[in-house]
Formats: C-alpha cells, structure tokens, sequence
C-alpha cells in the first residue's frame, strides 16, 4: 500500500503554525506515512523548512499539489524547501475529472522555477517509486519486478 495523509478540515480542524507542524511532524516521524498531502495548504499554516527537513529524514515525501497552483494556493515555499532539505517530493493532481487527471503542468512550473533535481521527484517511474517503497521495508512486488 502506499499511504497519504494531509490535513482535512473534517478531521483536523485548522489550528496555529506550531500546532500545525508539530501535528505534520509527528505524522511523518511515525513511520506510517509514505506521502504528505498536500502540504501548502494556507488554511493549514506550517514551518515548511522543519517539515521538510523531517520528512528528509524519515523518507517521506511530499506532495506538490497541480491543483494548488491553478486554483486557490498561489505559490509555495514547498518545493524549495524540499530541495534544499534533500528530501523527496511526488507531483499530484488532485484532480477531481479525468480531464486533468495526469495534469502535472503547474507543478513543472514550480520545480523549474526553483531548479528542483529530477532525482527527487518520486513518482518519476515507476521503478523509482517501487525502490523508495521498499527502501521503507515493503516487500517486493513480484508482478512488478521486472518494471
């Protein structure tokens, strides 16, 4: 399985900066996490370096949201902090049509604006992806082996 988790107002009503990155931090630091959601989130204001420094540390990756930059989050100090903490991000599209579904256009933008290394892009193949699964203990996946 590969497992996301970001804030949702449901579930975790918004709360001050400290409360925020103290609560994203734990999150990656248990272990249970493969991928931050969504991470830019301005209703859910966090000290982006600290986070991205432990999601370096505890291999997670996080997330650069297509859909962020189209419609209400404008910008995000994401991606430069990712890249400066030597972590990992995984480009999505939270797309909610099939339309946009592989639609990672914005999210390019912003890696190139910020020179993010191809290397730190996770879901770049999917033997990338299958090797950082597994270098979080996952079994291989033996249909998938020859990928």
């Amino acid at each position: 399985d590969l497992i996301l988790a970001g804030f949702h107002e449901p579930v975790f009503a918004p709360q001050d900066k400290e409360t925020n990155t103290a609560a994203m931090i734990a999150t990656i630091a248990s272990g249970n996490v493969h991928i931050i959601s969504h991470p830019g989130n301005p209703k859910y204001p966090i000290d982006i370096q600290a986070v991205a420094q432990a999601a370096a540390k505890h291999r997670v990756a996080l997330e650069i949201n297509n859909s962020s930059f189209v419609h209400s989050r404008k910008g995000s100090e994401v991606a430069a902090a990712v890249r400066d903490a030597g972590g990992m991000v995984a480009l999505g599209s939270d797309s909610h049509t099939a339309f946009t579904l592989v639609d990672f256009s914005e999210c390019l933008k912003v890696l190139n604006d910020v020179n993010f290394p191809e290397a730190q892009i996770l879901n770049v193949t999917p033997r990338r992806m299958l090797d950082f699964l597994e270098s979080r203990g996952m079994e291989p996946i033996a249909e998938f082996a020859d990928l």
